[in-house]
């Protein structure tokens, strides 16, 4: 394989390495009920916070190194792979945008308020009281 064709296989696969690291790296760190350290956590948060311009820069530097792959490799099932890598690398910069932990917890958009005297829960329900003077 000539040169130009392997460079634009490590383009494809640094491109697929990166959106997945943007994508997944936050979502291990970032586990519901696992201690995290102040190091990775700090690190999962601006990779969180980049991860979408990584994921948008990755995909079309895919789909620009996916395009010179297919100019030089004139046999079509070798073009399979690639394009398969470059489908998931644009995947990839669709699922960044998805909130995983708002899935996950499904937010309660209508919540109710009571007295504390009316108040009827199960003994390892969670409260949150606020004091006001």
């Amino acid at each position: 394989m000539p040169w130009s064709r392997w460079l634009l296989v490590v383009i494809l696969l640094a491109c697929l390495v990166a959106s997945l690291f943007a994508v997944g790296y936050p979502i291990y760190v970032i586990r519901p009920f696992r201690a995290q350290g102040a190091r990775e956590l700090a690190m999962a948060l601006v990779v969180s916070r980049y991860r979408g311009i990584v994921t948008v820069i990755a995909a079309l530097a895919a789909l620009a190194a996916l395009v010179g792959y297919w100019k030089v490799q004139p046999r079509k099932w070798r073009r399979v792979l690639p394009t398969l890598g470059a489908v998931l690398t644009c995947g990839l910069a669709f699922l960044a945008r998805i909130n995983v932990y708002e899935l996950m917890f499904h937010p309660n958009m209508r919540a109710s308020f009571v007295a504390a005297a009316r108040s009827k829960l199960g003994a390892n329900e969670k409260v949150l009281a606020v004091v006001i003077n």
